[in-house]
């Protein structure tokens, strides 16, 4: 690879013109990452249905997620380091296995991604909420400090990639150091349990009605969530300065970086809880919060509820600039209905108009926070979403990996025959995991839910695969794709 090449250039190999303002560094491209996998919402996603299922060995389930989702990182971070383009999953999978499969690997991605914007508006609206004092507010007040959520990221969004990036920098020093401050504070001063606590159940399995390996594997699908996100950094690299380096580095600096925020703070809360029982038994709901609160003292609760809060509103400003960009680049292609507008670029050089069409989108969503179950609905098959295009990714670098279609040597990052190991595994590893999210289990269901809920991910994935296959096959979106112009035509213009 020919390292003195202009980002510009890059970009007229793969018939773009440089549109969005080329300012990120590496640093800023972390916090985007950071952010969006964000170590806070991570812990609070599992660490309640980790006790409840698996009691304290709730965390080699988080290990094991860590260490899966680790080698689909890698994978991602020797993809971006060959195609520095916005698309990230759509462009791989377009140009390696063809338009068609690209588009529907790229529609389940954009479903799946404004389902987690959602989601994480309707989550951290309850923090929000508690922060006036309210802990069980009203539907009607959730909804509406949800859409809270979804004003404020696209407002920030749309002042530009500069805001962003600063707002983003603050939000890595609140939400990193204060986590790691405050477990490290758990661990050493108010820990009250040894190590072995971490092999025990406490009763788990006779209380979510399963084995021990069943309430394990239930934990593990839960603790999927806690790794998503990484690829956001991919769908920025368009604005990223040398993004052939830049971009698989911050991945996975910021992958790491995350696992090990949240691999600290479950296990200081583990520790630090008086009376881990309650947690398994439902007596603590948030043990978070109560470690903290019972371990600090009463004036920590203000302070903590602040500090989750900016995880939240972090969390969703970076997912508002991964979906924009996401929209922007299928947009671009002429892949979607409205492409023209979709694409359109303001004078600050961001795609602002698939920035409010993705967030209007998201704060629809919030209406089925009306309804709980279809709530749940909407959780679990982020996840389960996600997942499926993981895999679909790793399959398709395996297949062009083995079939010469795919160089992995051309690209920044050269791991040799180790890519070849990564990958396999990383396959195998999806598999089993896609898998046991989809697992319809009445257990992760809202109590009182029908078997929709149960069946959440199957049918929800079902429904949005079926309506990709008609418009593939009705719309014909790969015919509108303009070839890729050949090296000679790149330097002539």
């Amino acid at each position: 690879m020919d390292d003195t090449r202009t980002d510009a250039g890059d970009l007229a190999e793969y018939g773009y013109q440089q549109e969005l303002r080329r300012s990120l560094s590496a640093w800023a491209v972390f916090a985007i990452g950071f952010a969006t996998i964000s170590p806070v919402v991570g812990i609070y996603a599992v660490v309640q249905l980790g006790f409840a299922f698996a009691g304290p060995s709730w965390i080699w389930a988080v290990v094991v997620a860590f260490l899966g989702q680790l080698l689909v990182a890698v994978v991602y971070a020797e993809l971006s380091s060959q195609f520095p383009i916005t698309g990230g999953v759509y462009q791989w999978v377009r140009r390696l296995a063809g338009p068609r499969l690209g588009w529907l690997v790229g529609w389940i991605y954009l479903a799946s991604a404004v389902a987690s914007l959602t989601t994480v508006a309707y989550l951290g609206a309850t923090w929000l909420a508690m922060l006036g004092g309210d802990d069980t507010p009203s539907t009607g007040v959730h909804l509406l400090l949800g859409v809270v959520f979804v004003v404020v990221a696209l407002g920030i969004n749309l002042l530009g990639v500069n805001p962003v990036k600063h707002f983003l920098n603050a939000g890595i020093i609140a939400e990193g150091v204060a986590s790691i401050a405050v477990s490290l504070i758990l661990l050493v001063f108010v820990r009250h349990h040894g190590f072995s606590l971490l092999f025990e159940t406490l009763g788990a399995q006779d209380i979510s009605g399963g084995s021990v390996t069943a309430g394990l594997l239930t934990c593990l699908a839960v603790a999927g969530w806690a790794f998503l996100g990484f690829d956001a950094t991919t769908q920025v690299a368009e604005e990223t300065e040398q993004p052939r380096r830049s971009v698989p580095r911050a991945l996975l600096r910021a992958y790491l970086f995350v696992a090990f925020t949240v691999l600290l703070t479950g296990l200081a809360v583990t520790l630090a809880l008086r009376k881990p029982a309650d947690a398994v038994s439902g007596a603590i709901t948030d043990p978070v919060f109560h470690a903290v609160t019972d371990g600090l003292g009463g004036w920590s609760e203000k302070p903590f509820i602040v500090v989750v809060l900016i995880a939240f509103f972090a969390c969703a400003i970076s997912i508002q600039t991964y979906i924009g960009r996401a929209v922007y680049a299928f947009a671009r292609d002429r892949q979607l209905p409205f492409s023209r507008t979709l694409a359109t670029v303001g004078p600050r050089q961001i795609p602002y108009v698939s920035l409010i069409v993705t967030a209007v989108l998201a704060a629809l969503g919030l209406l089925l926070g009306l309804n709980g179950n279809a709530a749940a609905t909407l959780i679990a098959f982020g996840s389960g979403g996600f997942y499926f295009v993981f895999l679909a990714v790793a399959v398709v670098a395996l297949v062009a990996r083995l079939s010469g279609r795919w160089n992995p040597a051309a690209g920044q990052l050269r791991l040799g025959r180790a890519g070849l190991v990564v990958n396999v595994v990383a396959v195998l590893w999806l598999l089993f995991e896609a898998v046991n999210i989809a697992w319809p289990r009445a257990e992760l269901a809202p109590v009182g839910g029908s078997w929709v809920q149960i069946w959440a991910v199957i049918l929800v994935f079902s429904a949005l695969f079926a309506v990709g296959l008609l418009y593939v096959f009705t719309a014909k979106p790969h015919t509108k794709l303009t070839p890729t112009p050949t090296s000679e035509e790149v330097k002539a213009s």
